[in-house]
């Protein structure tokens, strides 16, 4: 063997896995930094009555019981905010790990079953078991999720091509369909269980409280906390199976520490708000405009880029026809439907 054959992988590999420019990182991590100080002052301040921000600092750090304002901030609009925070780092998050290991442009926990079938379990949960809160959708929504992520899977690897990224993409789809209306049949002649979570299964960060935060933000932060150490892992995935197992990547390992992550942070996620779609999409979609191909910076931004998205659409829709609310999901797809068509026209479901 020559040397040239030998150092090809090297070179590949250093390559794929060059870091941006000091300048380009700074760059973003600004952006991120300010637009996501930016979601977060805008939504604890705007809402059905808008305060100023002295009064979302004075509620926060100095709470008056007896003024009206601060008492919505704190009761509402802090715990709210903050889901909408956990819940985008976690689809942020998400849907760059599922970008990752299957080389798919359009890969996304909405798009691919897992959120509907974390929904479809939660909603068992509800009608059959008397679930009423996050703390407890969440043990469905993992079974739903893992569920929906091996039924997606198994689907899309019948033939001799296995699964590549348009029969990810069907297979996600038809899968979606399934659970939806498996969810819409339990519902049917449940009006009680419907009016529970009927905006939930929309998509919504309205109602939030401290209850659910506190069981599934330690769930969400440790599972965003291992995605971000599988960043060089998945560059290697990037070039292939066989150079990742030539540099030393157990591939099988790789796909299946990484589904487990992404089942865990879809599932933490529906819990919370319901099924979200496209924000799986959006995020690394924009998260690569500003570092390029290295998934080592691409997931960190992808997860402040995610929780941006939710809080800036989530106020969108409190004030686009006040005083009634428009719910997140909704808005997000209105986002997200014009951006997975673009992405569809210009890649042709060409791998990353």
């Amino acid at each position: 063997m020559t040397e040239t054959a030998i150092d090809a992988p090297t070179r590949v590999l250093r390559r794929s896995t060059t870091r941006p420019s000091g300048r380009r990182v700074l760059i973003a991590v600004t952006i991120c930094v300010v637009a996501l100080a930016v979601a977060v002052a805008l939504g604890l301040a705007i809402g059905t009555r808008t305060v100023d921000l002295g009064s979302v600092v004075r509620a926060i750090v100095s709470p008056d019981l007896s003024d009206n304002d601060q008492v919505v901030i704190r009761d509402i609009r802090v715990p709210r905010t903050l889901t909408g925070l956990l819940v985008g780092l976690a689809l942020g998050a998400a849907g760059t790990l599922m970008q990752g290991i299957t080389r798919n442009p359009i890969a996304d926990p909405g798009l691919f079953g897992l959120n509907a079938g974390a929904a479809f379990a939660a909603v068992i949960g509800v009608v059959a078991f008397g679930a009423t809160s996050s703390s407890q959708f969440i043990w469905f929504a993992f079974a739903g999720a893992a569920a929906a992520a091996a039924l997606t899977y198994g689907v899309s690897s019948v033939g001799r091509e296995g699964a590549t990224p348009v029969k990810l993409a069907l297979a996600g789809a038809a899968v979606t369909v399934i659970f939806t209306s498996l969810t819409t049949v339990l519902l049917l002649n449940r009006i009680v269980a419907l009016a529970q979570i009927r905006s939930w299964q929309v998509g919504t960060l309205s109602g939030r409280g401290w209850d659910g935060l506190v069981v599934v933000a330690p769930i969400v932060l440790v599972a965003v906390v291992v995605a971000m150490f599988l960043g060089r892992t998945l560059n290697l995935l990037a070039m292939g199976d066989d150079v990742a197992t030539g540099l030393g990547q157990n591939v099988a390992v790789a796909r299946g520490v990484s589904a487990a992550v992404i089942v865990v942070l879809a599932a933490s996620a529906t819990s919370l708000a319901g099924p979200l779609a496209f924000l799986g999409l959006i995020a690394p979609w924009a998260a690569r405009r500003l570092v390029g191909i290295d998934y080592r910076w691409i997931l960190p931004l992808s997860a402040v880029f995610g929780a941006v998205i939710v809080i800036l659409a989530d106020v969108l829709g409190r004030v686009v026809v006040m005083p009634a609310e428009v719910e997140v999901g909704v808005v997000l797809a209105v986002l997200g439907a014009p951006l997975l068509i673009a992405i569809v026209r210009r890649s042709k479901l060409l791998a990353l």
